[in-house]
């Protein structure tokens, strides 16, 4: 059965983007050797965006590494939003309701990673007891202000567990 994963690369100081989205600041940063973003991109069944991040700054945009993991997944895409577009590209699924954007990116995904892209859904995927797993990526830069990996003013504290075998950022939500 598919796990859901919420993975990013960060800022040291812990923003995904920049000050309006801006994703610009990753573009220096992406591309070289990582066998574990490789060995993610093997595992990764089915992605779960949020509207913002769908329609967002793609720091690849207008080259051919433009979308999700530098162009290279080609799969399943949910986009969990309540104003889909009038006319979806093809190939998307616009859900409204994260139960069931989960349930369906989850059967989509078999026994892969549901790759949730974006803040805001990581946060309610957490709220709601259905994230598994979240992998960070560092880049060696700070941004002083933007998106952040994880934002809940008034605190919640959210506890991770190291997962064995793995030398990344890479933990297991613990419920």
């Amino acid at each position: 059965m598919a796990k859901v994963l919420y993975s990013a690369t960060a800022s040291l100081d812990g923003y995904i983007a920049g000050p309006g989205g801006d994703m610009s600041w990753l573009t220096e940063h992406l591309g070289g050797d990582n066998p574990t973003a490789e060995r993610l991109l093997d595992n990764v069944g089915a992605i779960l965006a949020g509207n913002g991040t769908f329609g967002g700054d793609d720091p690849n945009r207008g080259t051919d590494s433009e979308g999700a993991f530098g162009g290279q997944y080609h799969g399943p895409v949910f986009v969990l939003t309540h104003r889909p577009p009038a006319e979806p590209p093809p190939d998307i699924t616009f859900v409204g309701d994260l139960h069931t954007a989960v349930a369906q990116a989850k059967e989509a995904a078999g026994d892969k990673y549901v790759n949730v892209l974006g803040a805001n859904v990581a946060k309610q995927c957490i709220q709601a007891g259905l994230l598994d797993e979240i992998l960070m990526f560092f880049a060696p830069v700070l941004l002083g202000d933007g998106v952040r990996m994880f934002d809940h003013p008034g605190g919640t504290n959210v506890r991770l567990a190291p997962l064995p075998g793995e030398t990344a950022h890479w933990y297991t939500v613990v419920y």
